[in-house]
């Protein structure tokens, strides 16, 4: 699944794995703003790496959590989702607007194959200091260039450079910032 192969999403060992995310999201939830000890405890057990100063606003969704690596002070607004069959990294001072969603999984574009249920995963990354607004959808394989902003309900379909604002469905470079 890591190293981009197709493969069984049904496999007990993944199933497992994901069922422990979601009681791990559970726990996530059912916190209060001011447990915040408890927060960072799931945040500790679910996920691949937690920088300094990592908010996340319940709900929050992933099938992993283990393959997601952010950096420090990352907020992550409400109904957020991150699908992490592949590693999300997140740098260093990111904004993720409210309903922000990120795939890493696909599925194959030849039916036959597609009809055999099995999936492929591409890593996405996520530079610093970059901001992606409310609704927007980061695709498989995607990098995103420090110091960029992303507009809310873009679909990303493409890399996008560092320290531009890109926008749109598809998404497109609409300038440069500063």
């Amino acid at each position: 699944m890591l190293s981009g192969e197709l493969y069984d999403a049904q496999n007990p060992e993944l199933v497992a794995a994901r069922r422990r995310a979601r009681n791990l999201l559970r726990r996530l939830s059912q916190t209060a703003d001011h447990e915040l000890d408890k927060r960072h405890e799931v945040y500790a057990d679910l996920f691949g790496q937690i920088g300094e100063s990592l908010t996340i606003e319940p709900p929050f969704y992933c099938d992993y959590g283990t393959n997601i690596f952010f950096g420090d002070r990352v907020f992550i607004n409400f109904n957020c989702v991150i699908l992490d069959p592949a590693r999300v990294t997140i740098g260093n001072d990111v904004l993720f607007g409210p309903a922000v969603q990120v795939y890493t999984a696909t599925h194959p574009l030849d039916w036959r194959v597609r009809r055999t249920w099995l999936e492929s995963a591409t890593p996405v990354e996520i530079g610093s200091d970059v901001w992606i607004g409310g609704g927007a959808i980061i695709n498989p394989g995607i990098r995103i260039g420090d110091k960029s902003v992303i507009g809310s309900g873009a679909v990303v379909t493409r890399d996008v450079p560092p320290g531009v604002f890109a926008a749109g469905n598809p998404c497109r470079v609409i300038r440069e910032i500063r």
